[in-house]
């Protein structure tokens, strides 16, 4: 991988990753049109997703600080069951990452499950902006969301290491079809990947993956980059028009990119 290339699927990662479209699968996509070949490793998109979380933290710094303080008060506040809802939501990920990783991995040089999770993203938008606008009960639970809901919402982003299955995407469509209100789920997806991410870039590093590798440091540092100023501006923009857009928009997007892919694949 060259670093002008990096720097193109950096961009596509930061400007891609705070939306509902699948920033994985378009890596895939942008990797494709480009010519460059699996790697066999996923080094790349840890790299730049550990880049997008890293926007993330900044963005939503203050709030983080204020989950933080409440937390080591170590007592049951408001915080401190958020945090824990977090935690629990990340028990399917983690099974998925301890078990599954190889399978993964061989899931991104294939095209084809590009294109379909695309098209399964688009549905579970299209039922979850129908559902949303239906729903007309209050959600009683503390911050806005139960621990079962929390729960299926960390299912949704276990499944969604599969690339072409948008992990905003399935994570807030998950949890508006569970009942929670968009714009605690808006937040809430956006925070509950930082811990996996970050987690798994640390392991890479720890492991010898990162210096293992195929692809050299430039590209890895010029990806990581552009996936983080790229990121902090979407995130910044993006972020108010996932809350308040209709997903069905997102959902027409997906289904047509997901479309054209199985068709040229």
């Amino acid at each position: 991988m060259e670093w002008f290339e990096a720097l193109i699927l950096g961009l596509l990662q930061g400007l891609t990753e705070f939306l509902p479209v699948s920033s994985s699968g378009h890596l895939a996509i942008g990797r494709d049109l480009l010519g460059i070949e699996a790697s066999g490793d996923l080094v790349f998109e840890v790299t730049v997703h550990a880049a997008t979380v890293l926007s993330t933290i900044v963005v939503f710094r203050k709030e983080i600080l204020k989950l933080l303080r409440g937390f080591f008060r170590f007592r049951m506040n408001d915080e401190t069951d958020y945090i824990l809802k977090i935690l629990f939501s990340m028990i399917p990920v983690f099974v998925v990452g301890m078990f599954f990783k190889d399978q993964v991995e061989a899931l991104f040089t294939s095209m084809v499950v590009v294109g379909v999770a695309l098209i399964v993203t688009a549905l579970l938008l299209f039922f979850s902006d129908i559902a949303s606008r239906r729903a007309q009960e209050e959600n009683d639970a503390r911050n806005g969301i139960h621990f079962w809901q929390a729960f299926a919402v960390g299912i949704g982003q276990a499944l969604a290491v599969i690339p072409g299955l948008s992990r905003s995407g399935t994570t807030i469509s998950t949890g508006l079809l569970c009942g929670v209100k968009r714009e605690v789920m808006a937040q809430f997806s956006f925070l509950m990947v930082l811990i996996p991410i970050l987690g798994e870039t640390f392991l890479d590093v720890v492991g010898g993956e990162m210096a293992a590798s195929s692809i050299g440091t430039l590209p890895l540092a010029v990806g990581f980059l552009a996936a983080f100023f790229s990121g902090l501006f979407a995130c910044r923009v993006m972020i108010a028009l996932v809350r308040r857009a209709r997903l069905s928009w997102f959902a027409i997007y997906c289904a047509i990119v997901g479309t054209l892919v199985l068709i040229f694949a």
